[in-house]
């Protein structure tokens, strides 16, 4: 996957929204106001930082060269889940949805609700 579409997916999930909080050249990706994914579109090679469970994030980082502690986040909670091709597709989308659960489910109830209405019938 490349950037625009990591884009893309992040913003095809319910209720998620693009900001530049930290200025225009920082993508940052939200849920009822709260980052799940951030990324610097000038970088190269592309790379997507991503909320993950501790345990799991440290079992990635020693499964995949392309998955790194997150870089200027708090690297017990966030990986940068690098997009060079060296991961498949399927393992990259499934890491920013977790990334987007882990904060829909840290949100209050009434938000959560609203987000499951939001969410497309299938």
């Amino acid at each position: 996957m490349d950037l625009p579409d990591v884009i893309a997916h992040c913003l095809s999930l319910p209720g998620a929204e693009e900001t530049t909080p930290f200025g225009p050249e920082a993508l940052v990706y939200k849920v009822g106001g709260k980052m799940f994914a951030v990324t610097v579109p000038e970088d190269y090679p592309a790379r997507i930082n991503l909320k993950c469970d501790p345990e799991r994030a440290v079992e990635l980082r020693d499964e995949h060269k392309g998955i790194k502690p997150g870089w200027h986040m708090n690297k017990k909670h966030w990986n940068t889940v690098m997009l060079d091709g060296s991961l498949p597709p399927k393992l990259v989308r499934e890491l920013v949805e977790h990334s987007y659960q882990l904060v829909v489910d840290a949100l209050p109830k009434k938000a959560r609700e609203v987000l499951k209405s939001k969410k497309p019938k299938r």
